[in-house]
């Protein structure tokens, strides 16, 4: 029996440190969504500038609470941008409902997803933006999943977020450690992070290892993440995310 609880005690602790973010979440009221996806909010949450009151082309990546229980675990990230003199913006994201799953269109870059009030993560804006823009369409193009959707471990909307950030030079975005699927890497098991200067090793996005100069270090485990973060001043906690004092990330002067 001692032997038995000796081999046994190192995993149970283990699970229980993945879960007990998710647990806190989930008997807190601190995420309150909507009874139905039908009701619930797509409103704009008024961060982003009003493309007639900002004739310069903007990037701008934003994540929020994924919709019902998964939110407990992990947020959905999208990227908007709007071109230098454009009237609109284009919101990039994958969405699991639909057989080819990327979707890129017209529509509010900062609207609430299902309730959740989304986060900006970065803000880039002027002639640094306009040079990116046409890499960003360049790459969503070639996203390598553009028919596939697996919420767990990916590929899944981090995942495809996660993608076009590598494949465009100088976009250096660093996703939170709670954006489950952005550590998907398919057939390869080494890769850069998408915060630029770093790697990280997957297998799967089932279990693996990241370090880089905007994220920090993440050991990821059946998808949740656990870390530090020394740029940021913060610690990677499972569901709960990043609990940091700053941003690693670009941000526009005066962006929320």
């Amino acid at each position: 029996m001692k032997r038995l609880l000796k081999y046994t005690a190192w995993p149970l602790a283990g699970l229980f440190l993945l879960l007990v973010g998710p647990v806190l979440l989930a008997t807190s009221s601190s995420l309150q969504g909507a009874e139905s996806w039908q009701t619930a909010s797509r409103e704009s949450a008024g961060i982003a500038p009003r493309p007639e009151q900002h004739e310069g082309a903007i990037i701008q990546v934003y994540g929020a609470r994924a919709w019902s229980w998964r939110g407990y675990f992990a947020v959905h990230t999208w990227i908007a941008t709007k071109e230098k003199g454009a009237d609109e913006y284009r919101v990039h994201e994958v969405t699991g409902w639909r057989s080819y799953v990327v979707n890129s269109r017209p529509g509010e870059p900062d609207r609430h997803w299902y309730g959740a009030r989304p986060e900006l993560y970065a803000d880039v804006r002027g002639a640094e933006a306009e040079t990116l823009i046409p890499s960003i369409y360049e790459a969503i193009e070639r996203y390598p999943y553009p028919t596939e959707y697996e919420a767990w471990p990916g590929p899944n909307s981090n995942t495809f977020i996660a993608w076009v950030i590598r494949e465009v030079p100088g976009l250096e975005v660093a996703l939170p450690s709670n954006a489950i699927g952005k550590d998907y890497l398919g057939n390869s098991v080494v890769a850069e992070v998408p915060g630029g200067a770093g790697y990280q090793f997957s297998l799967g996005g089932y279990f693996g290892l990241l370090a880089g100069v905007r994220e920090g270090l993440e050991l990821n485990i059946l998808g949740l993440s656990l870390g530090v973060n020394p740029l940021a001043l913060g610690i990677k906690l499972p569901g709960i995310g990043e609990l940091a004092l700053r941003n690693p990330n670009p941000m526009q002067d005066g962006a929320p």
